[in-house]
């Protein structure tokens, strides 16, 4: 692949600045930096110059950054500031007052898709089907509403990547759902989303674009071994512990015995809600296919995990999409995204 030399600064969390260098052979799957050395490792062996600037609670270190060095772009990785998940719309925002291209979502698609509640409203506004929900704030009497049945799902209304989410996540009684919520609340310090529970199969999908959008294979979280009676979701164990993956059987891969037709509304399903909730760079869609055959939008990802071998790129692979080919799609994206396009 020929690709221009760029300056590029990636932008990580302070906590998770990879080591230069690992020992050949180096298993490093369960490293908390391992995407960040994946991205930073890859981009270099493109040609391209890579400074690595570990950002926690100081903006001025970015602003002082693109001032000195002047890099082509930024690559985003960082999922929030100063530990707060929210803050994250606003490193992006100050890139944009910086006039400094970036790698990712932009700021107004991040706000939408962090807010579980809101985006769902988006989504249902245009017809994309979710589950019924309710929000719980901190503070405020849990009181569920007759229009929600059990079981239901109880979730932070703004944290990702499955933080909070184990099998107690799923009630099944006003009792355990005031419990959980409360969990939420005290442990988590975020508002509860409450939503029907969709008994079916896990699906991701990953789609790449600003307007013009690539939509990549259907994926499937499969569980193989779950032990008797417990749900079929990506709990924070599901989704981060190896041994925990290998112990159960589970896997992801391409989504299996989906007919073309079926595969194609899905991907369908997943650039409407892209673009309902204005997304761009790259993003991850997560939905249910129940038995009838109904697509459920759980939610969107933006800049989801893109660590080397995981789904997203696997899926990218499965295109003929190379790791390579994957990074430098998401900084021509970058390069090419208008901030005021979204206006």
């Amino acid at each position: 692949m020929t690709v221009s030399r760029l300056r590029v600064l990636a932008l990580v969390h302070r906590h998770l600045i990879p080591p230069a260098q690992i020992e050949e052979g180096a298993d490093i799957t369960s490293a908390p930096w391992r995407t960040e050395y994946d991205v930073i490792s890859t981009l270099t062996s493109l040609g391209h110059e890579v400074q690595t600037l570990g950002v926690h609670d100081d903006l001025g270190e970015i602003r002082r950054a693109s001032s000195e060095w002047k890099p082509h772009i930024a690559f985003n990785l960082l999922e929030g500031f100063d530990d707060i998940a929210i803050f994250d719309q606003n490193v992006v925002s100050h890139l944009e007052l910086l006039k400094l291209p970036y790698t990712g979502c932009n700021p107004r698609g991040l706000l939408l898709a962090r807010d579980k509640s809101l985006s769902k409203k988006l989504l249902a506004y245009h017809r994309i089907a979710v589950p019924e929900f309710e929000v719980f704030r901190i503070g405020r009497p849990v009181r569920r509403s007759k229009r929600l049945t059990f079981p239901l799902m109880v979730k932070s209304l703004t944290q990702e990547a499955s933080i909070g989410i184990s099998q107690a996540s799923v009630v099944d009684s006003d009792d355990k759902l005031k419990e959980r919520v409360t969990f939420i609340h005290d442990s988590i310090g975020t508002a509860a989303i409450v939503e029907q529970y969709v008994e079916g199969r896990e699906l991701y999908v990953g789609v790449l674009g600003n307007q013009a959008l690539q939509v990549l294979p259907v994926w499937e979280l499969f569980f193989t071994n779950m032990p008797e009676g417990a749900r079929r979701i990506a709990t924070d164990r599901v989704k981060w512990s190896v041994k925990y993956q290998k112990k159960y059987g589970i896997e992801s891969g391409p989504a299996r015995d989906l007919t073309e037709a079926q595969a194609g509304a899905v991907q369908h399903i997943c650039k409407r809600a892209y673009r309902a909730l204005e997304l761009s760079g790259y993003a991850r869609i997560d939905l249910r296919l129940d038995a009838a055959g109904t697509v459920w939008v759980l939610e969107a990802n933006p800049n989801p995990q893109i660590a080397r071998g995981e789904d997203f790129a696997a899926s990218a692979a499965k295109v003929g999409l190379s790791y390579d080919a994957v990074l430098q799609r998401i900084i021509n994206l970058g390069l090419r995204w208008q901030p005021q396009s979204v206006a």
